[in-house]
């Protein structure tokens, strides 16, 4: 059957012609539009999940999935989407980049175009993405070859209006040095720079110094963003980040390399959705939830997306309108920490609201806990301790000291 709401395809030809005006009159201002966002990083299937809890103001949308380009142009041009909105190729799921090959999209060639760079970028403006992104292959640690070759190809477009893709390993922000090379390449782009973690589970709670190496990076790298991330997109942003954009489900939230295979808790099988426990700052299975409370009064939730009729041991299982309603809860309380923190002074207040935010939360476990007599049933995560250590004051020293 066919989808009658899907765009009809167009001709592979019409990715060479100027964009329509719709198109065009979004293109000259793309960072004004972006700037000081956190988008919802989310696959074109999910969308409908999380789309009304997105704050149009404030947010916008990344688009994942095969089906990414033609639910772009959806959205643009059918239902009059105007919020900030952008295709990742997602390319560096499925192959690495190599100094050879930097951009390995598989596409098939049209009569005016045949470089996989240029007609990805062709597609996304096509469909009406407020900047295009680079496709670039996952970069993996230390490979500063294809980083280069990446780099390199993309200043050879001479065009500052493409966002420079830089899906890394996140062992480039081990130590300093690794991060100051990975600073270097991307200052010699004068465009936009969308970082985006590799790792599995929690890439930024691998190493002590990657949430400070990140800030640092963010500190000084011009029209630098992060996506595909969690936590690290409000820290970013306060950080200074251009923008940042959020996963909306676990698998969005970071990379998995090419050939690995993602590692879960399998303890803890996954029978219910992922629920984001706002005081805590972290993101439980509802199933978890509702053992860890038992009889204990369960906190009830005044999001945009529960209004105070569920409770959060709601969300228990994976059937019917649970996991629709669990990624909406999701983002409601997302858009309601970006209300917040965009309504602080950016520099240093910003990332002291974040700082302290995160001191709270990190309490809050033993406040929890204690009040269902279940010492450690919930425990933080490891990147929310790197962020609730990581004060103000340390980036300005350690980027002084570095300058010196």
């Amino acid at each position: 059957m066919t989808d009658s709401s899907a765009p009809l395809p167009r001709p592979r030809s019409d990715l060479t012609e100027p964009p329509d005006a719709a198109s065009a009159k979004l293109q000259p201002d793309g960072m004004d539009l972006l700037q000081s966002r956190m988008l919802i990083q989310v696959s074109a299937a999910r969308l409908g999940y999380v789309q009304d809890q997105v704050d149009p103001g404030r947010s916008g949308l990344v688009l994942c999935g095969t089906d990414a380009v033609q639910k772009a142009g959806t959205l643009r041009f059918r239902k009059g989407y105007t919020a900030p909105l952008l295709i990742d190729p997602a390319v560096y799921e499925v192959s690495a980049a190599t100094e050879e090959n930097p951009f390995p999209y598989d596409v098939e060639p049209t009569l005016f175009l045949d470089d996989p760079l240029e007609l990805s970028l062709a597609e996304q403006r096509d469909a009406g993405a407020t900047l295009p992104m680079t496709p670039t292959g996952y970069i993996r640690a230390e490979d500063s070859d294809a980083l280069r070759a990446a780099v390199m190809r993309t200043l050879e477009l001479d065009d500052p209006s493409v966002i420079f893709s830089a899906p890394v390993d996140v062992s480039w922000l081990r130590d300093e040095e690794s991060t100051r090379q990975l600073i270097a390449y991307l200052k010699m782009l004068k465009g936009p720079k969308a970082i985006m973690l590799g790792g599995q589970m929690d890439p930024l709670g691998r190493y002590a110094k990657a949430v400070n190496h990140l800030r640092l990076l963010v500190n000084e790298v011009p029209q630098s963003a992060l996506l595909r991330t969690d936590l690290a997109a409000f820290g970013a942003l306060a950080a200074g980040a251009s923008f940042t954009a959020f996963g909306a489900s676990s698998r969005y939230r970071h990379i998995v390399a090419p050939g690995e295979k993602a590692q879960t808790n399998k303890r803890v099988p996954v029978r219910s959705p992922h629920v984001l426990f706002p005081e805590l700052m972290a993101f439980f299975l509802g199933e978890t939830i509702a053992k860890r409370y038992g009889g204990a009064d369960v906190p009830i939730c005044f999001c945009a997306a529960c209004e105070g009729s569920m409770a959060l041991d709601a969300f228990t299982s994976n059937r019917g309108e649970l996991p629709a309603a669990a990624a909406a809860h999701n983002v409601a309380v997302l858009m309601e920490w970006l209300r917040t923190l965009t309504a602080v002074e950016p520099g240093i207040a910003r990332q002291q609201w974040w700082f302290d935010r995160c001191r709270n939360a990190v309490d809050q476990y033993t406040v929890i806990n204690t009040s269902i007599r279940q010492p450690g049933a919930f425990k933080s995560p490891a990147q929310l301790d790197r962020w609730a250590h990581a004060a103000p004051a340390a980036v300005e020293a350690h980027s002084s000291d570095s300058r010196r």
